[in-house]
C-alpha cells in the first residue's frame, strides 16, 4: 500500500529524518524554495515533520493508508483488474491564500463564460456567426451532439459541476491545461483524504489556518435542489451510476451516502406518463433531479445510443419538457474538446468583455496547417494529445518518447489533424513525497471542483494529483498517479 511506485515505504524502511537532501531540481517547488528554505507558509508542516520522533511519519503513513482502504475508498483502472485505494501521500500541498484568491475567481469566470458558450451554441449560436469559433472546430467534435440543440436548461444552466485541471509552470503561474465537465470525478477522494489528514496532523491544521472543504456534499445538494422542475419544494434526488464495475463507483455511492440520496442504476428508474420515476420496495417514486455519472451517448438509447443498456429509455423527453433538472447538462462535453479549450480564453472575452484570469497553456491546433506543421517538426518537443481522451490515454510526451513513438504520432496527426493538439513541455511543479528513507520531488497538478446553481462555489482545495514515477509528468489515477490533500490557507 506504500505511495510510490518503485520503492515504496515498507514497515522495515528507515524513517526519512528530515529534508536536508531534499533537492528542488530547478523545477518549482510548491514546499521549497530554490535554496532549499521551506517556502513561508510550509514551515509550520516542515517543523512538524522534522520534529517528530523516529518511526512517527512512517506509521501515521501506513495508518493513513489503512484508514482509506477500510472505508473502502478504493478505484479500478477501467473497470479492470483488482480494486486498490489510490495512492495516497501523507505530506499534504499547501496552496497560499492569495494565489488561491486568483485561482477561485479564474474559475468562476471561467465556468459562468463555458455555461454561456453552451446554452449560445446549442441555440443561437451567436458565437459561431460572430466568427470567433469557426463553425468546423464545433461541428467536427465528436462531443457536439445535434440531439441537444434548442435544449432549455432550468435557469440556463449546463455545467453544474466542473473540475479545471491546474498546473504550475517555473514562472510559478498557474495555468489551465483541460476543462472536465461531463463527469468530473475525484471530489471523493478529496474529501476522504482531508478526513484522515486531520487525524494525522491536527495540531498542524489550526497553526496553519486551513480552510476547510467538509460542506462540499451540502453545496452540492443544493445545486442540484435548485435544478428541480418548477413547483417543487422539496425534490427527490438521485445519483445515477453505470454501477459497479465502474472505476469511479466508490465516489458515486460515496456522494449519495453524503448527500442523502438514493444510489441508482438505469435499471431502477423508468420514464413514464411525462416523468421519471424510481422502482422502490414501496412502488414508484417520482426522481425529479439526477445526478447522472453516465456519459451521454448512453444516457438513453432512444435518443441516443440505441444499444444502451445502462440509460434510461424516454428520460430526454421528461427533460426536454421541464419536468427533470438534470446534471450536467446531456451536451456538455463539447466544453471538454481540447480544441475547444484552446479558444476558451477568446470565449471568456466574447461573453464576459474580461480577459482570462486563469490562462491556458499555449496550444497548437494541428487542423490549422500552420500548427500543423510547426508540430510535425517539433514532436520532440511537444505533447500531443487527442482532442476528445482523457485520464492521460492516447497522448505522447514528445521528449520522453522514442523514435517511433514520435513516427506513428506524426502518421495519427497526418490523418486525423482536427483529432490532435499539441502544447510545450511543461516543466510542472513538484512537491515532496515519502521515498523509502527520504523526500523526493514529484511532478503535481490541481483539480479543483467548481459548483454552478443559485449562485458559484469553488471548494477550497481540490484533488492534488501526483505522478508517481519519477520525472513522470502523467499525474492520472488511471496511469499510477497518486493523491495529496490540498491545503488552502485563510488570509
Amino acid at each position: 500500500m506504500g505511495f510510490t511506485a518503485n520503492a515504496p515505504a515498507s514497515i522495515n524502511s528507515p524513517e526519512p529524518r528530515g529534508f536536508e537532501s531534499y533537492d528542488t531540481e530547478g523545477f518549482f517547488d510548491e514546499m521549497f524554495q530554490p535554496n532549499g528554505r521551506p517556502r513561508p507558509h510550509s514551515r509550520p508542516l516542515v517543523k512538524r515533520i522534522t520534529g517528530l520522533s523516529e518511526g512517527d511519519l512512517l506509521r501515521r503513513q501506513r495508518s493513513a493508508e489503512l484508514a482509506l482502504l477500510n472505508m473502502g475508498i478504493t478505484f479500478n483502472s477501467a473497470g479492470s483488474g483488482p480494486e486498490r485505494i489510490f495512492p495516497f501521500d501523507l505530506i499534504p500541498r499547501i496552496v497560499e491564500a492569495n494565489d488561491w484568491t486568483r485561482i477561485e475567481a479564474g474559475l468562476v469566470q471561467r465556468i459562468q463564460a463555458l455555461n454561456l458558450f453552451l446554452d449560445d451554441i446549442y441555440n443561437a449560436q451567436r458565437i459561431l456567426k460572430a466568427g470567433i469559433i469557426p463553425d468546423y472546430v464545433i461541428q467536427s467534435s465528436k462531443s457536439f451532439l445535434p440531439q441537444c440543440v434548442g435544449l432549455k436548461p432550468r435557469h440556463g444552466l449546463w455545467c453544474h459541476i466542473a473540475g479545471s485541471d491546474l498546473v504550475r509552470d517555473l514562472d510559478g503561474q498557474f495555468y489551465v491545461l483541460e476543462d472536465n465537465l461531463r463527469c468530473p470525478s475525484g471530489v471523493s477522494y478529496v474529501l476522504e483524504n482531508r478526513q484522515v489528514m486531520k487525524r494525522t496532523f491536527p495540531q498542524v491544521f489550526a497553526e496553519c489556518r486551513v480552510r476547510p472543504v467538509d460542506n462540499y456534499s451540502t453545496r452540492l445538494l443544493e445545486t442540484l435542489q435548485h435544478l428541480a422542475p418548477m413547483g417543487i419544494s422539496s425534490p427527490t434526488v438521485a445519483v445515477l451510476t453505470p454501477g459497479i464495475h465502474n472505476s469511479a463507483y466508490f465516489e458515486h455511492s460515496y456522494l449519495a451516502q453524503q448527500m442523502g440520496v438514493e444510489l441508482v442504476e438505469g435499471t431502477d428508474l423508468l420514464a413514464d406518463d411525462g416523468y421519471v420515476y424510481m422502482r422502490t420496495t414501496r412502488g414508484l417514486r417520482r426522481v425529479d433531479v439526477i445526478y447522472r455519472r453516465i456519459d451521454d451517448m448512453f444516457l438513453d438509447p432512444k435518443t441516443f445510443n440505441p444499444d444502451s443498456m445502462l440509460g434510461v429509455p424516454g428520460i430526454m423527453d421528461v427533460y426536454r419538457a421541464g419536468r427533470l433538472g438534470l446534471a450536467n447538462a446531456p451536451g456538455t462535453g463539447v466544453a471538454d474538446d481540447k480544441v475547444v479549450y484552446a479558444y476558451v480564453p477568446q470565449i471568456i472575452k466574447y461573453y464576459l468583455g474580461e480577459d482570462a484570469i486563469l490562462p491556458n497553456v499555449p496550444t497548437y491546433l494541428c487542423w490549422e496547417e500552420k500548427d500543423r506543421l510547426h508540430v510535425l517538426a517539433n514532436l520532440d518537443k511537444l505533447v500531443v494529445k487527442p482532442a476528445n481522451e482523457s485520464g492521460g490515454y492516447g497522448m505522447m510526451v514528445g521528449p520522453h518518447a522514442t523514435p517511433q513513438m514520435r513516427s506513428e504520432f506524426a502518421e495519427h496527426i497526418k490523418a486525423n489533424p482536427r483529432n490532435y493538439i499539441a502544447q510545450p513541455t511543461l516543466a510542472l511543479s513538484r512537491a515532496p513525497i515519502i521515498v523509502q528513507d527520504h523526500f523526493e520531488g514529484r511532478h503535481v497538478d490541481l483539480r479543483p471542483f467548481t459548483l454552478l446553481g443559485r449562485d458559484t462555489y469553488v471548494m477550497p482545495g481540490g484533488l492534488t494529483r501526483a505522478a508517481l514515477t519519477k520525472g513522470s509528468l502523467i499525474v492520472n489515477s488511471s496511469q499510477g498517479g497518486g493523491s495529496k490533500d490540498t491545503w488552502v490557507l485563510s488570509e
